[in-house]
């Protein structure tokens, strides 16, 4: 069975970091995309980075420069440093195992910056 478990997250002022774990067990992780995607109040989900299995990643834009994906595949776990917070990056954080034939989430952590 797979598990993906999120952890790190909290409230933190403007500018601040925060660095968010996700352990993953019942799945090798290493073949896998992972990603960390996010849901604010009223809105949808939306990826924020993804880690690709061949090394690469993506951003959304408006975190370009200030999140950072990157993944300890001995260890099963993805992470996701943010500096520079801003108050519009609020959200419920999950983490996502991606691959051909089929996806996880992870339940969530909550990420609350304020101004």
């Amino acid at each position: 069975q797979v598990q993906l478990v999120e952890s790190g997250g909290g409230l933190v002022q403007a500018g601040g970091s925060l660095r968010l774990s996700c352990a993953g067990s019942g799945l090798i992780f290493s073949i896998f995309t992972m990603g960390w995607y996010r849901q604010a109040p009223g809105k949808q989900r939306e990826v924020v980075a993804r880690s690709f299995s061949g090394g690469s990643t993506i951003y959304l834009d408006s975190v370009k420069g200030r999140f950072t994906i990157s993944r300890d595949n001995a260890k099963n776990t993805v992470y996701l440093q943010m500096n520079a917070l801003k108050p519009e990056d609020t959200a419920v954080y999950y983490c996502h195992a991606e691959r051909r034939g089929g996806d996880y989430w992870g339940k969530g952590t909550l990420v609350t910056v304020s101004s």
